[in-house]
């Protein structure tokens, strides 16, 4: 098929949900010949840095002459963006041969089945096909929501890494900390190494029990390995970092938001754990030199200055707003937000108190989000601003923009999906594809 064809093949799975369970993908896999398990495998969960994480290690190992894939969700504009090698996503025909590659099995499992194969699934098993067919010497695999469950722990990882752990989706993974934790952790295998970013005491705790149930080697942000110094430079952090292996200076990161530096202390740290040996510094620093982020503190234009942000919890809103004062001067922002019904809206909104001066409601563009209407009374009555509510985020960006003026600025933020809607229109105004975890 073409690449058309191939993206109405995956948007005929779109409405499957989520649906939590390995069954259906190990069967897939099974009858593709396992290419999952061809190559040394990174597994990356947890609440928030997932995405930036994945890529900036991909860019590290590249730089050290490995064929580095990797699988990332949600994609923001287009759905080949959620596989790539390096620095670039895969091309629209590499994309379309690795769907008809994996589709020819997936006929096959579906006309057998009872229950089809999810978006999430499909796009999954793509990339393991994919990664098998460029000779990946490693790969890195982001879970697309929790870990034990999730269709990507089919893998058997090398290293598994939880970025950090918060509050979200609290309907899947459960109420409290230790629930979510424990169901991150799922990733962890006998045989593996763990990787953690800076994680609450709770989580901590449930670490430790994890490591030593499952016999793995555990690195942890601030014991095993360090952010010595993060200092801002322009268009980004020059960081020092002391790794597990050796300590690691003059490294430039080209990413606004300071939570990004200890995502490359945990990005060094896995890479560190992978190879099992220090990182050579001058291929280290060109591949962090080269990190790029779509959509996590991305600044567009100007006049006004558009900055995208895919925050969606309490904890991503909490790192955007110290990233607003970190990283622009003063100016006039107009928060451009829609989220979805299950998110903890007035605990996100309340760090951005203080910073914002009108915000403009909109939907997501899923059946999910919440109302504009809704979301616009909770930001009037947390932010104590203005706010006007537009249901189509194309008026709702022009209504920002002519808001903020051209001193001011505008911040998209609250959900992934706006943010790719968001994208698309400042890149060429055609809308994205469709999109589905």
């Amino acid at each position: 098929m073409d690449y058309l064809a191939a993206v109405e093949y995956l948007d005929a799975h779109i409405g499957q949900g989520m649906k939590p369970g390995l069954d259906r993908i190990e069967a897939l896999l099974d009858t593709m010949g396992n290419p999952e398990s061809g190559y040394p495998i990174v597994h990356v969960a947890g609440t928030n840095g997932k995405t930036s994480t994945s890529r900036m290690l991909s860019m590290i190992l590249s730089a050290h002459d490995l064929t580095t894939g990797y699988f990332t969700s949600p994609h923001l504009e287009r759905v080949e963006e959620r596989i790539g090698m390096g620095g670039r996503h895969a091309t629209p025909e590499e994309f379309a041969q690795a769907v008809t590659d994996v589709a020819a099995f997936a006929d096959l499992f579906e006309a057998r089945a009872t229950d089809k194969l999810t978006y999430f699934e499909l796009t999954a098993a793509t990339a393991f096909a994919w990664f098998a067919e460029i000779a990946a010497n490693a790969a890195i695999v982001e879970v697309g929501l929790g870990g034990r469950l999730d269709a990507t722990n089919v893998v058997q990882s090398d290293v598994a890494v939880v970025t950090t752990i918060g509050l979200d989706h609290m309907e899947f993974l459960g109420t409290t900390l230790e629930e979510i934790t424990w169901e991150k952790l799922g990733i962890v295998k006998e045989g593996s190494k763990l990787v953690t970013g800076p994680l609450p005491e709770a989580a901590s705790s449930v670490a430790e029990r994890v490591v030593a149930d499952r016999g793995v080697k555990h690195f942890a942000f601030g014991r095993d390995f360090h952010l010595e110094a993060a200092t801002p430079a322009v268009g980004g952090w020059l960081c020092q970092i002391e790794g597990i292996e050796a300590t690691y200076d003059d490294l430039f990161l080209p990413l606004l938001g300071r939570h990004q530096t200890a995502n490359l202390a945990i990005a060094v740290g896995a890479a560190e754990a992978l190879r099992s040996k220090p990182l050579d510094v001058d291929a280290l620093r060109t591949g962090v030199a080269a990190v790029r982020s779509p959509g996590r503190m991305e600044p567009f234009g100007s006049k006004p200055l558009v900055v995208l942000d895919g925050a969606h919890n309490p904890q991503g809103f909490e790192a955007l707003g110290r990233a607003l004062i970190e990283s622009f001067d003063y100016r006039r922002w107009v928060l451009l937000i829609g989220t979805m019904k299950d998110k903890t809206v007035h605990e996100m909104l309340s760090h951005l108190k203080g910073k914002i001066s009108v915000a403009v409601t909109t939907s997501t563009g899923s059946e999910r989000s919440l109302s504009p209407e809704e979301l616009g009374r909770a930001a009037a009555e947390v932010l104590n601003v203005e706010a006007q509510s537009e249901t189509d985020p194309r008026a709702a960006l022009e209504i920002a923009r002519k808001v903020a003026g051209p001193d001011g600025g505008v911040i998209v933020a609250g959900s992934l999906y706006l943010v790719g809607t968001i994208r698309s229109l400042l890149n060429d105004g055609t809308p994205p594809q469709r999109n589905e975890r």
